[in-house]
């Protein structure tokens, strides 16, 4: 406020000197009058600039929100003789404290310090003493504030907790662990008087969770956290407002899904009198420069909840809107609402709110499965499941690089099996780049072994009233924080189980009156009494099945309904990244150090003894490291690619399909698009091709190829390209097909002769112009992958011989030549790599790596294909786009290596 006066202050000084100025000329001006009246109009607009600027000064001041991520520092209370009263004091020594920042996890914050080197590498997590955690963990902040008028009020407020915790202020207890627990509620305390304006200490003290306390968990994904996530693992903040308060703030849209020319947005709000005197102000919203002002009168220490529909507020009512459209359907639009309480024309309080205008629909398939309409049109879901890493340390750089990678793959959803994400940020970059989200709790409630005590074989383990009220209460929050997102299309509060009805009962009365997204009981196919069916299926597999699963299983997680997790199982990094957490005298042969990095599942999935025997009978046995991973490679991107394939094949009968999983917490070996290090594995590429939009599609069931298309236009003119090389690279089939087909449409163009000898199949689609828009590229065996299907159970159904491709080891050495140029491209370079087989024998499976001068992998690189094959005397050229800041020298190496084209490393 004192700034406020001093530069109203200097205000008016300026207008008295312009003001004076004018009377000491006023005999000259008044002598021409046009003159005058055009200086005294200037004078007069001078003045209304001025008097804008300052309210909007003012306005600025008035709410405040100063986040509490740096000047951190923690400390086991094993070394800390005070309590709190003394901890949050200035008289406490920091020396021998560790460095924090905030959000963070203990483990998080005790591995950047050094406390535990080489905490990946081979077995070293089982080292840690789990012990040490036993004992609370001090956290400890020392801040400044500026000086507050009397009616300005302080809230303190903490986003996330895990998973107990005694607040202190000041040398004041502000909240104690018996009513500081559950790491997804959210708490604000009213601290006005206790704060000042100079120096400022807040000490929390964290309790980790008890087995039976529903914290994040990682289920059987990796290893689990040594302090079990303990720690403030998402935001604090100060947020300082005026005598009046607004909470939760929501923007509902409804589309006009017949026209799409029209939408109604529903304002909701929560707006908080925290004085003992009655208050009347208006709320003022404006959206994409247009205000509208709602009157509001609150009695004292009154909470009222307030909706503004088109009928209150005419700009509500939205004429041609840009509607979000998820990837590969449209663009993201966002809007961004202003909104703020004013009274005496004097601004309380404020929230910014992005949101986008979009309708979600949801229905029953005739065959009983879950499927979505996005405003108005069907999309088949394409997704991965997330984690956080192990000791929630995602910053929104590297949530960025994994949602962009989404993006890249053609994929257009994630599926969070929990309420993930150190911040909202996860969900802003969903938003952003069109990823749909479905959201809701994870397995690790659901399961006795992960959860510490005994649990419900239907309803899991949130069982007691106690367990059911926070929950419930959990959820609330989750929703509130969570709910202006327009990626999230679903909650989904059970996985493997249902809640239980009293709780369910909870979480529809709360949605019905909150939130009208997609409710889905639970991931698997389960039928509620209070929800209804869930239209899911959650039957595997998650271990290693053929390509022609896919197509030929009519029961379990073949290409039918919304397949809401599932898998190949392991999926290898690449050598770069391996060698950083498998010692070198543990690399070959492989070993039990692998296997630890596989899942920690007791009863499958916890070594690569599946994997190697599929190499050893598919491709022959390995001759060392290098060659296994070449054979995992081409297992990993037939494997996904048909998953994704044949779901989008028989789209219709198909609603959804989930990869189990997208990445990883920790270096694995098993489930991962990309690796820990955010390098993608060769599924990743396989999933970017069998999703593009437009695309042609081997089916592995009746040995035809289809034509997807999934653009929102129907395609016309185009030619299909279909080609059939034998072993040895002579050409056997060779089809040119007019390609015509609608949007949203699967079409079986041609049934190829049956196989009697393993070949080379070779797709691509050509526009009007003769340009190639997809290709797509197969080796395929004349013995089909075959399976135990009575031998079935939740991991697989076992092979029961498999397809033999091991004449690929006979493919003649193809060189290839290379040329390669640099251009810059605003923040990115791109590379760009022109590779010739001048040969007369097809180069398989080509790999593109970049690295810099130590030999590491440059990442994040956005290459437009990978894993390529090269028919004979064919020349490709492939792009790869890396940021300039990912670029720390000029001498970037380019290595080119092929099943059958020996290596070669470029200077670029």
């Amino acid at each position: 406020m004192q700034d406020y006066i001093l530069h109203s202050l200097s205000q008016y000084l300026q207008f008295s000197v312009y003001f004076h100025l004018l009377r000491k000329t006023d005999k000259l001006l008044k002598s021409n009058a046009m003159i005058y009246k055009k200086l005294l109009s200037v004078f007069i607009l001078l003045c209304l600039l001025f008097s804008v600027n300052s309210c909007r000064e003012q306005e600025e001041n008035i709410h405040q929100k100063i986040n509490l991520a740096t000047n951190w520092y923690i400390q086991s209370s094993d070394s800390i003789e005070g309590k709190g009263d003394f901890v949050s004091s200035s008289q406490q020594s920091i020396e021998n404290w560790y460095r924090a920042t905030v959000p963070s996890t203990v483990m998080g914050v005790l591995t950047a310090n050094g406390v535990f080197p080489d905490i990946f590498v081979g077995a070293n997590i089982k080292d840690i003493d789990k012990s040490q955690f036993d004992k609370p963990f001090w956290y400890r902040n020392e801040f400044a504030l500026p000086e507050l008028n009397n009616n300005q009020h302080v809230s303190l407020c903490f986003d996330g907790i895990s998973y107990y915790a005694n607040i202190w202020l000041n040398g004041e207890l502000i909240a104690s662990k018996d009513s500081i627990y559950g790491t997804y509620r959210h708490f604000s305390f009213d601290v006005t008087p206790h704060v000042k304006s100079d120096n400022n200490v807040l000490a929390v003290e964290v309790f980790r969770a008890r087995p039976g306390d529903p914290n994040t968990g990682f289920a059987d994904w990796n290893p689990r956290p040594a302090d079990e996530s303990m720690g403030i693992y998402r935001d604090v903040y100060l947020s300082i407002t005026g005598n009046v308060r607004l909470n939760n703030t929501y923007v509902k849209p409804e589309v006009n899904t017949e026209t799409l020319e029209e939408a109604w947005l529903t304002i909701e709000t929560e707006v908080e009198n925290l004085t003992d005197q009655e208050i009347s102000g208006d709320l003022v919203g404006e959206i994409e420069s247009k205000e509208f002002s709602y009157s509001v009168t609150l009695a004292p220490y009154e909470k009222k909840k307030v909706k503004i529909t088109s009928v209150e507020a005419a700009i509500l009512h939205i004429k041609n809107p840009r509607l979000w459209w998820c990837n590969n359907m449209g663009s993201p639009e966002l809007y961004n609402l202003d909104l703020k309480f004013k009274t005496d024309n004097t601004v309380s309080d404020r929230e910014d709110i992005t949101f986008g205008i979009r309708q979600i629909e949801s229905y029953l398939t005739k065959e009983g499965y879950r499927a979505f309409k996005l405003n108005g049109k069907n999309v088949l879901l394409k997704a991965a499941g997330w984690t956080d890493d192990i000791f929630l340390r995602d910053t929104p750089e590297s949530n960025e690089i994994q949602v962009q990678y989404v993006k890249d793959m053609n994929m257009n959803m994630i599926r969070f099996e929990s309420f993930w994400g150190t911040s909202s940020n996860i969900y802003d970059l969903c938003d952003k780049y069109g990823i749909m989200a479905v959201v809701g709790w994870s397995c690790q409630w659901e399961w006795e072994a992960y959860y510490g005590k005994p649990c419900d074989e239907m309803y899991g383990c949130i069982l007691t009233d106690k367990e059911i009220d926070l929950i419930a209460e959990s959820f609330a929050t989750q929703v509130l924080w969570l709910r202006n997102h327009p990626s999230i299309i679903s909650w989904m509060p059970g996985s493997d189980m249902l809640p239980i009805p009293k709780l369910e009962e909870k979480y529809l009365a709360f949605l019905k009156e909150s939130d009208n997204r997609i409710y889905v009981g639970a991931a698997k196919e389960r039928t509620s009494e209070l929800s209804g069916k869930t239209g899911t299926k959650m039957a595997g597999p998650y271990e290693y099945v053929g390509p022609n699963y896919w197509y030929i299983d009519t029961l379990y997680g073949g290409a039918f309904g919304y397949n809401t997790e599932t898998g190949i199982g392991a999926q290898l990094p690449v050598l770069e990244s391996i060698k950083k957490f498998i010692p070198e005298d543990k690399l070959w042969p492989l070993n039990d150090t692998w296997n630890f990095h596989c899942t920690t599942s007791t009863a499958a999935m916890n070594s690569l003894k599946e994997l190697t025997t599929v190499i050893n009978n598919k491709y022959g046995q390995a001759k060392n490291l290098e060659d296994y991973l070449m054979k995992a490679d081409l297992v990993n991107y037939d494997g996904t690619r048909a998953m994704f394939e044949a779901f989008r094949v028989n789209i219709g009968k198909t609603t959804g399909i989930v990869q189990w999983m997208l990445n990883s917490a920790w270096p694995s070996l098993y489930w991962q698009m990309y690796d820990y290090y955010k390098v993608p594995t060769a599924a990743y590429y396989s999933v970017k091709k069998a999703n593009l939009p437009l695309q042609l599609i081997y089916n592995y069931g009746n040995n035809s190829i289809y034509a997807v298309n999934e653009q929102l236009k129907d395609i016309s003119g185009y030619k299909a390209i279909v080609q059939v090389f034998d072993i040895n690279s002579t050409v056997k089939e060779k089809k040119e097909i007019p390609l015509d087909i609608r949007t949203n449409t699967s079409v079986n163009i041609l049934q190829l002769t049956p196989l009697k000898e393993n070949v080379f199949l070779a797709l691509e689609i050509l526009n009007q112009q003769g340009e190639v828009v997809a290709d797509n590229f197969y080796s395929l065996s004349s013995k089909p992958d075959e399976y135990m299907w009575d031998k079935t159970d939740w991991v697989h159904t076992p092979a029961k011989s498999y397809a033999d491709f091991k004449s690929l080891s006979t493919l003649k050495t193809v060189e290839l030549d290379i040329q390669t140029n640099k251009s810059e491209e605003q923040d990115n370079i791109i590379y760009t790599v022109e590779i010739k087989n001048p040969s007369d024998k097809i180069a398989f499976m080509v790999n593109l790596k970049l690295k810099d001068n130590r030999g590491e992998m440059i990442t994040p690189a956005f290459w437009s294909d990978n894993y390529i094959s090269i028919l004979p005397g064919q020349k490709k050229i492939l792009e790869c786009k890396v940021n300039k800041g990912t670029i720390s020298n000029n001498n970037i190496k380019l290595d080119i290596k092929g099943w059958n084209s020996p290596l070669l490393e470029v200077n670029i």
